[in-house]
């Protein structure tokens, strides 16, 4: 058997991956803990009878980038359909902004610790990447994104807002000292937004070169969808078009994100509560010996005090308790990151944690 190498710059890269264990209590993947509204179900499944199976799907997808447009404009933004861009996941959204202006010869920078799928998609579609670095409290100095943009001029830059995983939101003056200082596109990951108290779409504009990706994993309760989107200028949203393959959104996944639209009233109140949750789960942890950081997501990111990092996590799951380990990523060193689950979830956890520390 002949096996053909993969490209000289992929060999030594890992793939994304997440620890998957057999658990009563799952809350390392930052989900939503309760499924869609049961309305939801029965709206989707009449959609999905008057789907058209042996056509191609709308491939502007504009009734679902309408519905979108239209949700933003409800909160306050002056969004159309030709400002949003929508694929298969943030994920697909990051690598089309990525294959269109980054790639070979061009410069990403990250600020680590960061979410790593933006630095893992920049080196699949052959960019260099630059890693900024943030303070001991995950905080951004200012002085150190200066030398970022200076030194590096990269021609993507990526800023998560609430962070993954350390949960920081970053304040808006930080996200227009990228644009003022940036030579090339800033992109703001926005797939925990809900939980947070302001969103850079209020920064979307014609002249300004900055997208906004969301996300229906989380708040929308659809991660088995696979749906995310992005806001931007009108010129930048038709470049994408270039790159992403024809038909690539699929007639059920824009139907189920036009129907969850109309559920907005039951994602706010999903959001309430895990906001609540997070809250008390937080407050909990800060009891014990435990550094716990401040959080604007649906996640909390802790670092036992007396105990291995490791050595609570495999004592949370022998306790069939899943969370996700951090402490072996750079810069993490014996953290941990909780999802917010279901009140009962949560105390599950807490009961448990309070046995390890």
């Amino acid at each position: 058997m002949r096996v053909i190498p993969v490209r000289d710059d992929l060999r030594l890269l890992e793939g994304y991956h997440s620890k998957q264990v057999d658990v009563e209590v799952r809350l390392n993947t930052n989900e939503s803990p309760t499924p869609p509204p049961d309305a939801f179900r029965d709206a989707l499944a009449a959609e999905v009878s008057r789907v058209e199976w042996h056509r191609y799907p709308d491939r502007a997808a504009w009734a679902l980038r309408e519905a979108i447009a239209e949700r933003h404009r409800s909160e306050g933004y002056a969004i159309g359909p030709e400002h949003v861009f929508a694929a298969n996941g943030s994920n697909e959204v990051l690598q089309s902004i990525l294959l269109g202006y980054a790639g070979a010869g061009r410069t990403v920078a990250t600020f680590e610790p960061t979410y790593q799928m933006h630095a893992q998609i920049a080196r699949v579609t052959g960019a260099t990447v630059v890693e900024g670095e943030r303070a001991d409290d995950f905080t951004l100095d200012p002085a150190e994104v200066d030398r970022v943009l200076t030194e590096h001029q990269p021609h993507v830059v990526f800023l998560t807002s609430p962070n993954n995983p350390t949960g920081l939101v970053e304040p808006p003056e930080r996200v227009r000292q990228l644009l003022e200082g940036a030579p090339g596109l800033v992109v703001v990951d926005e797939a925990y937004a809900q939980f947070a108290g302001w969103s850079a779409l209020e920064l979307i504009d014609e002249q300004v070169p900055l997208v906004v990706t969301r996300t229906f994993s989380k708040t929308w309760s659809m991660a088995g969808a696979r749906l995310g989107y992005l806001v931007g200028p009108t010129w930048l949203v038709a470049e994408l078009e270039k790159v992403v393959l024809p038909y690539h959104l699929d007639s059920l996944k824009q139907a189920a994100g036009c129907v969850a639209l109309r559920f907005t009233d039951d994602m706010n109140e999903r959001v309430a509560q895990l906001v609540a949750e997070r809250e008390r789960i937080s407050a909990a942890m800060e009891a014990m010996p435990i550094d716990v950081f401040d959080s604007g997501a649906n996640f909390v990111l802790f670092r036992p005090r007396n105990v291995a990092g490791a050595d609570v996590w495999q004592g949370l799951v022998d306790r069939s308790v899943l969370v996700r380990d951090c402490s072996g990523w750079p810069r993490l060193a014996n953290c941990l990151r909780v999802t917010v689950g279901t009140p009962d979830e949560n105390t599950r956890f807490l009961d448990a944690l309070a046995e390890l520390v």
